[in-house]
């Protein structure tokens, strides 16, 4: 248990003033009332065009950032559909995305190349390297806090000849609608250990360790950050009644396509970027001759924020 993000969560006077503070309803409702007003109807709300990933300019980078700092993601499109990593890279470092979280599965640059891959390489045991659906999750919900996945970049080279199409759901929205409900959910999901990964064995043993953590938890700089996977086999809840009403409470929503659930087939130069929000993913079908293939880049930081959290202003 990562007892220094326990105790940021349990004293609020030790971080700035958060909208996601459950003893504190005013700031929550004045972030309530910007943030409905300024969800997003569609992914072309959320849409930037850009000229080259690698090189925005002053304007596109400005865009990116306010859709982001409303959505906490945007979508860019752009002309650029070569195989080149850089485009990942090279547009995280321009929005304060520096640290990438280089996961034994990426590649050795830290960035992974999503394709479906035989098993005989080790990636193809594992769901995104196939082209079976992915279930409602955040990434990195298997680390331990301080590997937090806080930002990632999705890069589309070649999509699918059919289907793979992306749910997304700020997970701010998520909080939104649970602490509605009530509270006592969003309490819930915040005990530090209310949700386990069992470790996970290979042939040489322990390959990645049990971890336990909170599903909601509030960072050092009152950001919200959200753990969690619907996936039902090796995932443990915490046995009491809160934790399964809480639980059965969010599955309800996202088995809904709850109000800003948004659906997005990316396209060549096409890609998403900003924080780790709610997603998943459709089956697909691929082309053997032009295979889907994405690129995908997770980083500890979080986008450059603005001056002052656009609640606060009005």
């Amino acid at each position: 248990m990562d007892t220094t993000a326990t105790a940021v969560m349990q004293t609020p006077s030790a971080r700035t003033a958060s909208a996601f503070d459950l003893d504190d309803d005013a700031n929550y409702l004045r972030w309530r009332a910007w943030k409905l007003a300024h969800r997003p109807a569609d992914t072309a709300a959320l849409t930037v065009d850009i000229g080259d990933p690698r090189a925005l300019s002053a304007a596109e980078r400005a865009v990116l950032l306010d859709r982001i700092a409303c959505a906490n993601f945007a979508v860019y499109r752009s002309p650029v559909t070569a195989e080149d990593k850089d485009i990942p890279r090279l547009l995280g470092a321009q929005l304060g995305l520096q640290r990438l979280d280089a996961n034994w599965l990426a590649d050795e640059d830290g960035i992974s190349s999503i394709a479906v891959s035989p098993a005989s390489d080790g990636r193809g045991g594992f769901i995104p390297y196939t082209d079976r659906a992915i279930r409602w999750h955040t990434d990195g919900y298997y680390h331990p806090a301080e590997r937090r996945i806080r930002g990632m970049i999705l890069h589309c080279v070649r999509p699918a000849a059919s289907g793979g199409v992306n749910g997304l759901l700020d997970h701010e929205l998520a909080y939104l609608r649970l602490r509605d409900l009530s509270p006592s959910h969003i309490r819930a999901l915040m005990q530090p250990d209310v949700m386990t990964i069992p470790a996970r064995a290979d042939d040489d043993g322990v390959a990645r360790p049990a971890q336990t953590g909170p599903v909601f938890s509030v960072d050092a700089d009152g950001s919200l950050h959200m753990r969690y996977t619907a996936r039902t086999r090796s995932i443990e809840w915490k046995d009491d009644a809160a934790t399964r009403a809480a639980v059965a409470a969010l599955e309800a929503l996202l088995a809904a396509d709850a109000p800003g659930v948004l659906h997005l087939r990316l396209q060549p130069g096409m890609g998403i970027v900003g924080h780790n929000v709610l997603h998943d993913r459709s089956s697909f079908s691929d082309d053997p001759l032009c295979p889907r293939l994405l690129y995908r880049a997770r980083f500890l930081d979080r986008v450059e924020p603005p001056a002052e959290a656009p609640w606060r202003n009005g």
